[in-house]
C-alpha cells in the first residue's frame, strides 16, 4: 500500500508595498463593489497597493508636456473695455488694445474677425490662449445681421476641426481652434437689453458657449447694478435664451448646485483695468475716480473675481468639453447627415 504524501505547502506571494513616493491616501485601499451574484466581476478587497491612483499624476505630467489650447471670443461695442478685461483675467497683455474710431477713421461696413495667440505659463502648465476680436459689432446704423460673420467664423473652425478628424491619416494631435468660450459684454445701461442684444445671443448659444458680462458696472450704482442684472435674467428667460452653464449639461447634484449659484449670479457686473493704484498700503488693480478707487478683485466693488474663478479656476476645463461633446458633436452629426459623410483625405501625421 502506497504512501500518502501530503500537499506541498507553497509560501504566499509577497504583496508590494506601495512606493515611498507615492503620497498616502487617506480613504484607504481600494475596494471594489461587487458586481452581481456570480463569481466573475464580484469586488474583492486588494491584497497590497498596485497603483491604480497614480493615473491622475500620469495625465498631470503628460498634460504639463503638452500644454493645452483655450480660444475666447470677445464680442460687444467698441468702448466698452473688452481688451482691458481679458488683459485684466490673464493678468498679461494677451489682447490687442483697441480705440473708438476716431473721426479720420472710417468705421468698417462689416463684422471684422482679428485673433491674436499667445503662450503663456504659470507653475509649469503652458496655454496656448487666442483672443478673438470682433470689431466693428454693433457700431453700425444698420446692424441687422451683424451677427452672422461671427456665426460664420465659429462654424468655419468647426469645419477645419472635422476635416483634419476625417482624414485617413490625421495628425497625431488636431490643432484646435474652435471657440471654447464667448464673452459677450452689455453696455451698462441699466435700463434692458438691446434688441441687438437679445438676437446675437439667440442664434449664437446655439453654437458656443455665451457668458454675459456688464461691461464697466462701476457707472452703476448698487441698487442699479442689481435691478439691471435681475431684468436681464428675466429678459433671457423670457426669449429662451441659455447661457453656459446650459441647465441640460449638469451631470450630477453637486454640479447642479455649483452651477445655480453660477446661473444666479449672471451677469456679471465686471470692471476691468491693467492700472495698479496705492490702497491701504496694497498695490492694487483699479479704476480711480474722483470717489476713490474701484478695486478690480474686491468681491465688494465688482463681479470680475467671481467670473475669473468661475471661467478659469473651475469651469475651464468644462467649456472645452461642452465646447466639443455638445456644440462641435452637434455640427458634426449635422454636416455629416447632409452630406452623407466627408471625402477621406490622406495627409502625413505630424
Amino acid at each position: 500500500m502506497s504512501e500518502i504524501v501530503p500537499p506541498e505547502v507553497r509560501p504566499k506571494p509577497v504583496v508590494p508595498a506601495k512606493p515611498s513616493h507615492v503620497a498616502p491616501h487617506s480613504s484607504g485601499p481600494f475596494v471594489p463593489s461587487p458586481q452581481g451574484t456570480g463569481g466573475e466581476g464580484r469586488g474583492s478587497a486588494l491584497l497590497g497597493y498596485i497603483g491604480i491612483d497614480t493615473i491622475i499624476e500620469q495625465m498631470r505630467k503628460k498634460t504639463m508636456k503638452t500644454g493645452f489650447d483655450f480660444n475666447i471670443m470677445v464680442v460687444g461695442q467698441s468702448g466698452l473695455g473688452k481688451s482691458t478685461l481679458v488683459n485684466t483675467l490673464f493678468k498679461s497683455q494677451v489682447s490687442r488694445r483697441t480705440t473708438s474710431w476716431s473721426r479720420d477713421e472710417k468705421i468698417p461696413k462689416t463684422v471684422e474677425i482679428k485673433s491674436v495667440s499667445h503662450v503663456i505659463e504659470e507653475g509649469g502648465v503652458k496655454m496656448k490662449l487666442t483672443v478673438i476680436d470682433t470689431p466693428g459689432f454693433g457700431d453700425q446704423i444698420n446692424n441687422e445681421n451683424c451677427w452672422e460673420p461671427i456665426s460664420k467664423y465659429i462654424n468655419e473652425q468647426y469645419e477645419k476641426f472635422l476635416k483634419e478628424e476625417v482624414n485617413i491619416a490625421r495628425k497625431k494631435r488636431i490643432p484646435d481652434t474652435r471657440v471654447h468660450c464667448c464673452l459677450y459684454f452689455i453696455s451698462p445701461t441699466g435700463h434692458s437689453l438691446r434688441q441687438l442684444d437679445i438676437e446675437f445671443m439667440k442664434h449664437l448659444s446655439r453654437v458656443v458657449n455665451i457668458i454675459p458680462v456688464i461691461a464697466k458696472s462701476d457707472t452703476l450704482t448698487l441698487d442699479e447694478k442689481t435691478e439691471f442684472k435681475q431684468r436681464v435674467r428675466k429678459e433671457l428667460e423670457a426669449c429662451g435664451i441659455e447661457c453656459y452653464p446650459q441647465k441640460e449639461f449638469d451631470e450630477d447634484m453637486e454640479d447642479k448646485s455649483d452651477n445655480d449659484k453660477i446661473r444666479e449670479a449672471m451677469p456679471f457686473a465686471v470692471v476691468g483695468s491693467d492700472k495698479e493704484y496705492q490702497v491701504n498700503g496694497k498695490r492694487v488693480l483699479g479704476r480711480k475716480t474722483a470717489w476713490g478707487v474701484v478695486e478690480v478683485e474686491n468681491p465688494n466693488h465688482c463681479e470680475f473675481s467671481l467670473l475669473r474663478d468661475f471661467m478659469i479656476r473651475s469651469h475651464l476645463q468644462d467649456l472645452k468639453e461642452v465646447t466639443h461633446n455638445i456644440h462641435y458633436e452637434t455640427y458634426r452629426a449635422k454636416r455629416l447627415n447632409d452630406n452623407g459623410g466627408l471625402s477621406f483625405q490622406t495627409g502625413a501625421t505630424v
